[in-house]
């Protein structure tokens, strides 16, 4: 009988962070389920082999890429058992299982599709008769749609236990993938964060900056005309007397009593016809406007927008097209319009912006410059200590023959040759610009079918690789020579290459990230710029885990991983590629760039601003900070050192932009007590002073003219200021004092929580905590429950305080003045309650235990479907509204 537990022994010792979950392993794998989020380099793999030793069941381990599946044999070796007397039965052929075998999810998909003819239950009677009893997924966020089947038949293994290792949950793949993700995996039961590592010296100091380009003259025209003709079409629509009668005939709105069931399927719609009525200037109709809830007229109908027009159009064009008939030649003659300006295509409407022109941002010529300048800067701090990567998603060959200087304008494409030309320039020799000597024989270009290298390593590659296992031939008229391995050479030629760079005969090298991305060790690298604009957030965390890894030789090591992102100057936000980039820094943690030190993802860290992007300022911002290299350890201390766990939080943040009617134009509200006091204080010395100058007036003190003078400016003031105060009395009437607000909330779903077992860990260990920051956002989370608890916790807390999307149930409030005022508040109620009445009733109880008086809703009847609509109008409406966000912070 084999035993992994007498076989296997860790031949190290445990990192801290290690010990501790390998101590609460029992409690974890109790469900035979087991999933670990960790990022790269904090020994997922040797985590996986204890794992494996501690279950001691026949294992089949799946892994995304033969590199990876090989450094699982590899790590077993390294740091379980010698290979030399290692008498374990090993696999690395599916159809030929073994007590360990190791495997690839495309040969799994293979295996399931041709042997076993794509049948789940003949997958899982060959498995069962191997007896598998254990399954181990290995970066699982790589499953393609066809892989999905055969792992889910897996899961029918009887008495077979599943471990999940990944760097990065797939949180940007649509909702459909994330649930099977999770179904596959299970929640997440720990949670490694980038911090614990850094304190305990397996990851090295680093941080993340950001290279900010516009587009070039031709994307700008192209954006500019693009904008003007949208421009020119939504006014043109609002005087549009055809399509505004056609809109007045929509039966949402002609014949609303009729078809109220599909209206409250359809909020959004109903809604926008509102609005762009309301813009179009025409008078509309009360009980039209009481359907959404509107009771008072303190609440108005929100301004139209692109995003509000664009759901409109969307539904008449092509949801409902059919429905619309006898109006096909308005419809056509519109959807014409759309097509001619490139605002439609492929049944989709894109007022914003369409394909071409984010495409055009995120692929923007400009990036090579912005390239250029971040390898000169890094090249003059670090001199000969630079190991730069620079990561593309393509190769564009067609750039490949030689190009002069003068020429680089000419290439309008991101891509590994174009920024390899682009670097060639920069490093040429030049005794009057930084470079004493030539650093063009340092850059190289490494992707899995083209491999550039300077002349001058000739004798190196030599001496690495016998010289029939690859040809050399010149490019052009260049110092480089491309390098072409033969059959038997293919498999050397990245380590190859790696060497070099490792000990510095290559100091820049140009790479692809399906090749480099992912799986490939060099952790000798120091400065990373990150290409690539296909990359998700599992690609981004992957390519940043190639940097940030120790490198034994060079304790000291620092690493600075650079982002590209060009700016829209047309929009106030900066533009798509923009958000994709911030999108992107959710996906993993950093240290604060500027002020106080704190630890933590997301975009915010940084302190960029939401709107005004000055691409000069902040580019000149970006390198002065990273030529403070040094300090980069010190931030990393004094941020690790002011907390011992990563916490997951919900922000509200309640100083956001709101759009304009222009879509360009942007406003910031501020809703919190402050604004109120103050507001009032003023009206009161205001109005003491009126007082006063009237007491004034009346004796005689001062000229009869000049006391009224005074009184009238006192007077004018009070009044200007009247609106403000009342503004903000609402408003703060409206949402009360958050943070007290929001505290009394989570102690509700707490404590409904605890009594629905969602939450095991003793109370006593866990703590509630509420935070206000600089008066803009309050924070909540728990402490001391375990990850799986902590991550239900926040997100059950943001399905209450979002705004109002279509849940099966709802929360309807009136607290203190609030009801006089006539403002309703809505909340909805999480779905770990919203399965079954009982449970919504056990949550509303504890809602009213510590937030006081309301009432329950099911918006699946025809009254509820009413009141959804009415609840989603109101957050239409909300000046100043909250926009939520999950996020992990060191605390």
């Amino acid at each position: 009988m084999i035993s992994l537990q007498k076989t296997f022994q860790f031949k190290y010792a445990w990192r801290s962070y290690q010990r501790r979950f390998l101590e609460g392993f029992d409690i974890h794998f109790k469900d035979l389920h087991l999933h670990v989020v960790a990022p790269p380099g904090s020994g997922k793999t040797v985590l996986g082999l204890e794992m494996m030793r501690r279950v001691d069941q026949k294992t089949i381990v799946f892994a995304p890429t033969l590199t990876i599946r090989n450094q699982w044999e590899e790590r077993m070796f390294e740091c379980y058992v010698d290979k030399e007397t290692c008498d374990i039965p090993l696999s690395r052929n599916m159809k030929q299982p073994a007590h360990i075998t190791f495997s690839t999810y495309q040969s799994l998909h293979a295996f399931f599709k041709n042997e076993m003819e794509g049948d789940g239950e003949k997958l899982v009677a060959f498995f069962a008769k191997a007896g598998i009893k254990n399954i181990v997924l290995d970066e699982a966020h790589h499953l393609k749609n066809e892989w999905w089947k055969p792992l889910f038949a897996l899961k029918a293994l009887p008495d077979c236990s599943l471990i999940a290792l990944t760097a990065t949950p797939p949180y940007d793949s649509s909702q459909r993938e994330i649930k099977k993700y999770f179904e596959l995996c299970g929640p997440i039961d720990v949670e490694i964060g980038v911090p614990e590592l850094v304190k305990e010296g397996n990851l090295c100091p680093h941080q993340d900056y950001i290279h900010f380009s516009e587009p070039d003259n031709a994307q700008m025209e192209y954006i500019e005309a693009f904008r003007k003709k949208v421009d020119a079409f939504v006014q043109q629509l609002l005087v549009d007397t055809s399509f505004k009668a056609f809109v007045l005939e929509h039966p949402f709105y002609a014949q609303t009593d009729t078809v109220l069931e599909t209206i409250y399927e359809q909020p959004d719609v109903y809604a926008a016809i509102l609005i762009y009525l309301n813009a179009a200037k025409t008078d509309i109709l009360p009980g039209k406007v009481a359907l959404l809830g509107i009771e008072t007229e303190i609440i108005a109908i929100p301004p139209l927008t692109y995003s509000w027009l664009e759901v409109l159009l969307q539904s008449v064009l092509v949801i409902d097209r059919e429905s619309f008939s006898k109006h096909e030649k308005l419809l056509k003659s519109i959807e014409n319009t759309l097509r001619k300006i490139g605002a439609f295509d492929k049944q989709q409407l894109r007022l914003e912006g369409n394909k071409e022109l984010y495409t055009s941002l995120t692929q923007s010529p400009n990036k090579l410059k912005s390239i250029q300048e971040i390898i000169t800067f890094e090249a003059r701090q670090l001199k000969n200590k630079l190991r730069a990567v620079v990561l593309a998603d393509y190769i564009r060959k067609e750039f490949l023959e030689s190009i002069a200087e003068e020429d680089l304008p000419t290439i309008n494409k991101l891509g590994v040759v174009p920024i390899f030309h682009y670097l060639r320039a920069s490093l040429a020799p030049d005794p009057e610009r930084w470079q004493a000597a030539n650093r063009q024989e340092k850059l190289a270009v490494l992707t899995g079918t083209l491999v550039i290298v300077h002349d001058r390593l000739r004798a190196h590659i030599a001496s690495e690789i016998p010289e029939d296992y690859y040809t050399l031939s010149p490019l052009g008229d260049t110092d480089f020579l491309i390098l072409k391995p033969k059959e038997k050479g293919k498999s050397h030629i990245v380590s190859v290459i790696t060497a070099l760079f490792t000990k510095g005969h290559i100091e820049i090298l140009i790479g692809t990230t399906s090749l480099l991305g992912e799986g490939w060790d060099a952790p000798a690298i120091n400065t990373l710029v990150l290409a690539s604009y296909v990359g998700s957030f599992v690609m981004s965390n992957q390519m940043r885990g190639r940097a940030i890894r120790i490198y034994p030789k060079h304790p000291d090591k620092i690493a600075s991983v650079w982002h590209l992102a060009c700016i829209d100057p047309t929009v106030a936000d900066g533009g798509e590629d923009v958000k994709k980039l911030y999108n992107r820094f959710d996906a993993f943690c950093g240290v604060s760039l500027q002020g106080p030190s704190y630890v933590e993802n997301g975009p915010d860290r940084f302190g960029l601003p939401k709107n005004d992007f000055n691409t000069n300022r902040l580019n000149e911002n970006m390198f002065s900070i990273a030529k403070q290299r040094e300090q980069i350890k010190v931030r990393w201390d004094q941020a690790i050192a002011s907390g011992t766990i990563l916490v997951r939080e919900l922000k509200l943040n309640f100083n956001e932009t709101i759009k304009e009617k222009d879509t360009t134009r942007y406003k910031t509200q501020k809703v919190y007590f402050r604004k109120v006091i103050e507001f009032i204080v003023i009206e009161v010395l205001l109005l003491v002073i009126c007082v006063l100058l009237y007491i004034v007036l009346l004796s005689n003190v001062l000229p009869r003219e000049v006391a009224l003078l005074f009184l009238v400016v006192a007077l004018g003031v009070f009044i200007g200021y009247f609106p403000k105060m009342y503004k903000a009395l609402l408003l703060f009437l409206r949402y009360g004092q958050v943070d007290r607000a929001l505290y009394k909330i989570g102690e509700a779903l707490l404590h409904a929580m605890y009594e629905k077992r969602l939450i095991t860990t003793p109370f006593s260990k866990v703590t509630l905590d509420v935070q206000k920051i600089d008066h803009t956002e309050v924070t909540c989370f728990i402490s001391g429950a375990t990850v799986k608890e902590e991550v239900l916790f926040v997100n059950s807390l943001e399905e209450i305080v979002q705004s109002i999307d279509n849940p099966r149930y709802m929360i309807k409030e009136f607290e203190g003045l609030q009801k006089t005022f006539g403002f309703p508040k809505y909340y909805g109620v999480p779905s770990i309650f919203s399965e079954h009445k009982k449970d919504a009733t056990l949550f509303l109880r504890h809602w009213m235990r510590y937030k006081g008086k309301a009432s329950l809703l099911y918006t699946r009847s025809k009254e509820g479907r009413k009141k959804l609509l009415k609840a989603r109008f109101h957050y239409l409406n909300t000046e100043g509204g909250f926009k939520t966000k999950t996020a992990a912070i060191w605390k």
